[in-house]
């Protein structure tokens, strides 16, 4: 992830599951960064402020009389600033720009009623007075609505009703207090007037400036708010300081504009709202890693039953006291209040209810949830397909990234599996990097459809972590319901279907058959042997042989890799390799193969002539692309072996390549040194094309599937003539792989194929028998 996107409040799912970072920044659930950087980190505009302001103000203690000048040319100064660095702030958040606007037209309502306001005093004109007052009762609600979008914008919306459920709660409890202290004696007290207002209308903004302050103070123990929003708070808590300050020095007979203390609250926070966007606009551009928060229990009704507790006895002392006349507004209050208390209760037992079937980091189904889905769907006698998801490598994305940026790819993922699932089916996070979703009246079809959909969602949608670009990868095993099946029974099936899936490979699906066999404790087995395998001399290299298809002349080799199993025979790759992949031993086999391979090579090209002289083709897995010494082992293998680097082609799948964060980068270093670089069984896997226009890549190799359509016809040369152009137009060579029959040499050489390996030309040899093969094809005519 970037770093600004580092300082986003990103809600991933219900209460107590927040990642905190910076107030009002970025879009959340975004893959990078939706808005440019803020400027480099200035503190020379911020001092040049504070400087003005308490120069101002340091005058207006040494001249008097200069005082409500001062007052009314900072309060303006800083308006003006606050509004123009409010509305910068607003265009580097963006997508989440409102809070931000709606502080920058509060501000532009203050200057007015500053301008207002002082020109009635000076005037005596009615209409000023009416237009200071009404900017800055509107000053008050912009500002308000401004923290307070600020404090539930990335909020879920059931997190979101439960804090407006509490603003709701303070507001009540405030009113009550403003009406028993201030309002009540006013209208008791006083006949009514337009000064009404005023008098009525500033206590009622104070109250609004309490339950924004209340709403940002009450969510504080679940949410890490960055400085700015700090900021932004504190200067409400100014503003309703200078307020009573302000009120007080009336009270106390002195003129309010020339009362020391009085300008220097208001100056004060005037300045401290002007701070808040400034901190925005000019903040350091430093990394943070994303947080958790969880708050006590008890902590979160706190609050608001304190303010319930406190109007309680406030009433109960107004019937101590026979005062009965405040008892209207105390009554409305108090049921408002109540109603509001009852509703977030409500909001909490839904919020406990919703926390056994719903999965808190993701916001999807539970295992819970997920087993009353299928088993409602059972009953209902439907049919019904669950679809297994293991996400690959999540293990070594936290621990290289940590557990903070392994629950962005969960969240992440989550999103894009919900986007991809069609409305009526259940999508469920089972724990860990398990996800599950359950199809309803779904035929085997239906589900495959699914599952392609998801895969390719997965593999578009990369996450940025830091400066890095993750892929997901995927396996997902599919099964579908029989009559008489259970929850159970479906489960245990999908399960076996993703154990098969990821053995063929990550980033792929299969469904279930009645003939899959669940081999895991085999596969445990197996792993331990592979251990001492290469030690015991079980493992050895067989080559096939990759020819010219103009003469049929062997050009190259391809390493592959077999063992010789003491009980079981021979097994193919496609039996250890998976295995191998999984406990990492495939980084110290891989290497060993390199080398062999490499060793032989200097014999092959013994047997070849000088005019064509041969390479090796050796593969790459995706664990060992993402070792850090891949590139160093390799070169000095290199080396060891005294093989120049322009005849060794590593061979890697389209899935390594999507990695940006080591694969590319480690091919790119190893072509560097001339070694060529090939993408394996292309086109069966899920890369976007336009990853060939900017990756190291030199050979593009056909998979066998495309070569076995090859029929004589249109049609079935469709995929491969497209692999073959586009190879051209990017300037790279083509292999076809699987060649069996004259035919398909035939066409692929009429398509322009440069070269083909297959049980057509040899099935793989021993290294003795490729060099007799190749003595041979040297003294052929």
């Amino acid at each position: 992830m970037s770093r600004d996107a580092d300082r986003t409040l990103v809600d991933l799912g219900p209460p107590r599951i927040v990642v905190g970072v910076e107030l009002m920044g970025v879009e959340p659930g975004t893959a990078g960064p939706v808005v440019p950087a803020g400027s480099p980190h200035r503190v020379w505009p911020m001092v040049t402020v504070v400087v003005l302001v308490a120069a101002g103000q340091t005058t207006s203690v040494l001249a008097p009389h200069t005082r409500p000048l001062i007052l009314a040319a900072s309060v303006l100064l800083l308006d003006v600033l606050g509004f123009i660095y409010s509305r910068k702030a607003a265009r580097l958040a963006v997508a989440k720009a409102t809070p931000w606007r709606l502080v920058a037209f509060g501000r532009a309502a203050s200057g007015i009623a500053n301008v207002g306001l002082t020109a009635a005093a000076l005037s005596g004109v009615t209409g000023w007075w009416w237009i200071g007052t009404l900017a800055q009762l509107s000053m008050y609600v912009l500002l308000a609505s401004g923290v307070l979008l600020a404090a539930t914008q990335y909020l879920r919306d059931p997190i979101r009703r439960a804090v407006l459920a509490e603003a709701v709660t303070v507001l009540a409890a405030g009113f009550m207090l403003i009406w028993y202290f201030v309002l009540e004696p006013i209208v008791n007290n006083q006949r009514p007037s337009y000064v009404w207002t005023s008098t009525i209308g500033i206590p009622l903004g104070d109250l609004l400036l309490i339950a924004a302050v209340a709403t940002v103070l009450l969510r504080n123990a679940e949410i890490r708010f960055g400085v700015p929003a700090i900021v932004l708070t504190a200067g409400l808590v100014c503003y309703l300081v200078s307020d009573m300050t302000w009120a007080t020095a009336g009270v106390n007979g002195e003129q309010a504009a020339t009362s020391l203390f009085a300008t220097v609250s208001v100056v004060t926070a005037c300045l401290v709202l002007t701070l808040a966007p400034m901190l925005v606009v000019h903040r350091p551009s430093r990394p943070s890693r994303p947080r958790r928060s969880t708050p006590p229990a008890w902590a979160e009704h706190l609050s608001t039953t304190a303010m319930a507790v406190a109007c309680t006895l406030m009433m109960t002392v107004a019937v101590i006291e026979h005062q009965m006349r405040p008892w209207g507004g105390l009554v409305g209050g108090l049921i408002v209040m109540t109603g509001a208390v009852a509703a977030r209760q409500m909001m909490s037992l839904r919020e406990s209810r919703n926390l056994l079937v719903h999965d808190p980091l993701t916001g999807l189904a539970s295992r819970t949830g997920l087993e009353w889905a299928v088993d409602r769907a059972l009953k209902r006698a439907r049919p019904v397909a669950l679809l297994l998801i293991d996400v690959d490598g999540f293990k070594l994305i936290n621990d290289a990234y940590g557990h903070g940026a392994g629950d962005i790819v969960l969240t992440e993922f989550a999103h894009h599996l919900r986007s991809a699932v069609r409305a009526g089916h259940t999508p469920a996070r089972l724990g860990g990097d398990e996800f599950a979703v359950v199809l309803t009246d779904s035929t085997v079809e239906n589900a495959t459809t699914a599952a392609r959909r998801i895969v390719s969602a997965a593999a578009a949608n990369p996450v940025r972590l830091d400066n890095d670009l993750v892929p997901i990868r995927i396996s997902i095993g599919i099964a579908v319901a029989q009559p008489g099946d259970t929850a159970d029974t479906l489960m245990r099936r999908a399960d076996v279907a993703v154990y098969h899936s990821k053995r063929a490979g990550t980033h792929a699906y299969t469904v279930y058959d009645p003939t899959m066999v669940d081999r895991r404790g085999e596969d445990a087995a197996l792993s331990g042997s592979l251990d001492g395998a290469l030690d015991r001399g079980e493992l050895h290299v067989l080559y096939q042989p990759l020819v010219d298809l103009s003469d049929e002349y062997p050009t190259a080799a391809e390493a592959l890799i077999r063992w010789q199993h003491p009980t079981k025979g021979l097994l193919s790759p496609t039996q250890f390799i998976p295995i191998a992949e999984r406990s990492g031993a495939i980084t110290r086999i891989g290497l060993w193969v390199l080398e062999q391979a490499l060793q032989q090579l200097q014999i092959f090209q013994s047997h070849a002539p000088a005019s064509r002289p041969m390479h090796v083709s050796v593969n790459l897995s995706p664990r060992q692309l993402q070792e850090p010494t891949i590139v160093h082992d390799v070169l000095a293998i290199l080396e060891r072996t005294g093989t120049d680097p322009r005849h060794l082609v590593l061979e890697v799948t389209e899935s390594a390549l999507v990695d940006e964060t080591s694969g590319i980068a480690a091919l790119r270093a190893l072509r560097e040194h001339g070694i060529r670089i090939a993408i394996d069984d292309f086109g069966t896997g899920y890369s976007s094309l336009q990853y060939l226009t900017r990756l190291p890549v030199d050979i593009l190799k056909i998979d066998r599937s495309f070569v076995a359509e090859l029929n004589g016809t249109p049609e079935g040369a469709s995929v491969t003539e497209a692999i073959i152009r586009l190879a051209q137009v990017l300037h790279l060579s083509t292999v076809a792989e699987g060649i069996e029959t004259p035919q398909q040499a035939t066409e692929l050489k009429q398509l322009g194929c440069d070269t083909g390996q297959g049980y057509l030309f040899a099935k793989p040899l021993a290294a003795t028998e490729l060099t007799k093969m190749l003595t041979k094809a040297h003294t052929r005519p």
